[in-house]
């Protein structure tokens, strides 16, 4: 099944193909087929993720698939949550994010977090019965980055139960671990219970 990605980050494509490739559905991202990324206005995930693969599938005529992913941090009551890509501003950048994050949590001892990916399939724009799955990671927040893999917040984010960061994880562990694996394991049985679209 060819599946249009509502996103055109390198890094979550090869994640999400990983997990996707072996049951054989090919993952395109939006951008090779001229679709602009979608506005994300709302303040849940959900509602973004639902919007962005609403948006690919209306312009590409294809199954979509979007995920709404960021960090939770509990001294910040859940902050930057959906706005983690742009936490520092525009344009996004994780090395921005990550000085900002650290700065703003200082010395802080309540450095508990956790990441939270919310996953969408839609079978055309308008279906109506989105499969919708969502994961979480807890963690903390280190004091200063670890690891190179990764991407965002990974290399600040602390793994207790590993005394790893998740920049430090090699790609097939992160994936069985992660919000977005959680998230997209929770998916694939879903879809394996469906219908091809019609």
């Amino acid at each position: 099944m060819k599946l249009v990605l509502a996103s055109n980050n390198v890094k979550k494509l090869k994640e999400l193909d990983a997990i996707l490739a072996p049951l054989g559905w090919e993952l395109v991202p939006q951008g090779q087929l001229g679709v602009p990324e979608a506005e994300e206005p709302h303040c849940t995930f959900v509602e973004n993720a639902l919007a962005k693969a609403r948006h690919a599938s209306r312009l590409t005529g294809l199954p979509a698939l979007a995920d709404d992913s960021g960090l939770c941090v509990d001294a910040f009551g859940g902050a930057p949550g959906v706005q983690s890509a742009r936490y520092a501003g525009e344009p996004k950048s994780d090395a921005r994010n990550n000085q900002k994050l650290l700065a703003e949590l200082g010395a802080s001892s309540e450095r508990g977090a956790h990441f939270v990916s919310v996953i969408v399939f839609v079978r055309h724009a308008d279906d109506p019965q989105p499969i919708i799955a969502e994961g979480e990671w807890p963690g903390e927040i280190l004091s200063a980055a670890r690891g190179d893999d990764g991407f965002g917040y990974d290399p600040l984010f602390y793994v207790r139960e590993l005394d790893k960061s998740a920049a430090e994880l090699d790609p097939a562990e992160k994936n069985r671990r992660s919000h977005r694996g959680q998230a997209l394991g929770c998916l694939v049985a879903r879809l394996g219970r469906l219908h091809a679209p019609r």
